[in-house]
């Protein structure tokens, strides 16, 4: 087996679109930019390792890689030398004199047991074939749906007189029957583009096989000629419609001649049409644009009988998927942190996830009305979304159990503790040490340490140092707590050890109260 290993994300679209969509090897490698021997590669170890589609649900990326990549021995295969076919045809292009008879002969003169001078010569031949091929190519029907932007864009008017605004155009062509698609857009951006497939799907009351897409920026997240990323929106709409997206190499328009020629179109049918006509909304735009694309579709083919809509109904419909029992909703995919106080702040609003993920980064998927938070492709949390800025949204299970706890706490239910499992005193202390602080809340940390003073002493005892604090003032945890561990709790308080009270003693030597009012004399 190759060594080449793929992502456990490309690894679970590969049987995905074996298993669901029924695609083959080579055509999975050109959704995923991947080589048909890498994509074998997969299947043959996912064969091996009992693995299929749906994959279980408990089953995450690094099981998955345990599975699909056990450890184990691995031997080189010897090869036979070959020099290399860029060398070769460079060779040849040096001078006339170059012959493959001369490059073979110099090859034996190294390599006495390669290849003879036939083997050699039909490897490069092979390899030549391959060099810029020009293939005229015929599609199957129901199986390629070509997207892409149109280069002119459209103006829609001001009402108030102020410059205008230009919107682009959104055009999809079906391979097999050439029915187009065509709509105004407000701009070129993520929603604009899922929108104009979701619109497309509709339109053509099915979905292709493929989806072919130029190598834009909304479109895919990192271009390149052997492994671009889709825009995680992008692939989770192909995934809703169950199609597969190959995006088109880099500059190369061949790959997506039929939308070209369809952008064509519909700039001459459509565009130039309407250029003297004046819109004021998208909406008066993409009905005059209706109008024309059904004359477009209906109009007769030059070359062949029947028009785009005939052959759609032949060839297209009959193959196309059918739509999902839903249109899919665009979401916004993000990846943020986790804070230290187990949320996470998207669009300025808090949203909690399970306090264990604190320090980790999660992705985000964000729709209209929900906001979903998946750690390693797992859903953690979901939440109804919120644009109050600056609040949070928490809910309670993701909470670590002492927070639970401290928060299950109300100013009734500490009251009703005290009383129950204490006494009178320590009821009346914990009322005191909340009313003395400007909210209730503020007092409850003080009140819990009471509670927790109540599991380490005696109840007695506290309800007696709850009293001493009341009887002098000092009512707060710190104050009874030094009471409780200097044991004057268990001492009489100052009024009940002063002397019973009893007639004033009349005698020569008292001064008397009027002594401390008067002069003293």
């Amino acid at each position: 087996m190759a060594n080449r290993r793929l992502s456990m994300r490309k690894s679970k679209e590969v049987l995905r679109l074996r298993h669901v969509s029924g695609l083959g090897v080579r055509e999975i490698g050109r959704s995923l930019q991947v080589s048909a021997t890498t994509v074998s590669n997969c299947l043959e170890r996912a064969k091996a390792a009992g693995l299929s589609w749906p994959l279980p649900e408990a089953m995450g990326d690094d099981e998955l890689e345990r599975r699909l990549y056990p450890e184990a021995d691995r031997r080189d295969q010897p090869k036979r030398e070959m020099p290399s076919m860029q060398y070769l045809h460079r060779e040849l292009k040096r001078s006339k004199g170059v012959t493959l008879k001369l490059l073979w002969e110099e090859y034996r003169r190294e390599h006495p047991e390669g290849y003879s001078y036939t083997q050699f010569c039909e490897y490069y031949a092979r390899w030549r074939k391959k060099i810029d091929p020009s293939l005229r190519q015929s599609y199957v029907a129901g199986e390629k749906l070509f997207v892409d932007w149109a280069g002119d864009k459209v103006e829609l008017a001001d009402p108030e007189g102020g410059p205008g605004t230009e919107v682009s155009l959104f055009v999809a062509t079906l391979g097999a029957s050439n029915y187009t698609y065509a709509e105004a857009c407000a701009d070129e951006r993520l929603e604009s583009w899922i929108s104009g497939h979701v619109h497309c799907y509709e339109f053509m009351g099915g979905v292709a096989e493929l989806t072919i897409p130029d190598n834009l920026k909304t479109g895919v997240k990192r271009p390149c000629r052997y492994e671009p990323d889709l825009n995680p929106t992008y692939q989770e709409m192909a995934e809703h419609y169950q199609t597969a997206v190959v995006p088109a190499r880099v500059r190369k328009p061949r790959d997506k001649a039929k939308v070209e020629q369809s952008v064509l179109f519909a700039e001459r049918w459509i565009l130039a049409r309407l250029r003297d006509q004046r819109f004021f909304s998208l909406g008066e735009l993409n009905q005059a644009i209706g109008r024309l694309l059904t004359e477009l579709n209906e109009r007769p083919f030059q070359k062949m009988d029947g028009c785009r809509r005939e052959l759609f109904e032949q060839l297209d419909r009959p193959a196309l998927k059918p739509l999902p029992g839903r249109p899919y909703q665009i979401a916004h995919w993000g990846t943020t942190g986790v804070n230290i106080d187990y949320h996470v702040q998207i669009d300025k609003h808090f949203y909690s996830v399970p306090h264990h993920l604190v320090g980790c980064r999660v992705d985000t998927r964000l729709t209209p009305k929900t906001v979903e938070i998946l750690y390693r492709n797992k859903r953690v949390a979901c939440h109804q979304r919120s644009y109050v800025r600056g609040k949070a949204t928490t809910l309670n299970e993701h909470r670590p159990k002492s927070h639970q706890k401290y928060l299950q706490w109300t100013p009734g239910r500490i009251l009703q503790w005290a009383e129950n499992e204490v006494g009178e005193h320590c009821a009346r202390a914990a009322a005191f040490i909340m009313n003395d602080k400007p909210h209730p809340e503020q007092g409850y940390r003080s009140c819990l340490g009471l509670i927790r003073l109540a599991k380490g002493y005696d109840p007695g005892r506290v309800e007696a140092a709850s009293r001493r604090a009341l009887a002098l003032g000092v009512c707060s945890y710190r104050s009874i707590r030094s009471i409780l561990e200097s044991k004057l709790d268990e001492q009489p308080l100052p009024d009940e050890t002063a002397a019973p009270s009893a007639e004033p003693i009349d005698h020569g030597n008292l001064r008397g109260q009027s002594y401390y009012h008067g002069d003293g004399s």
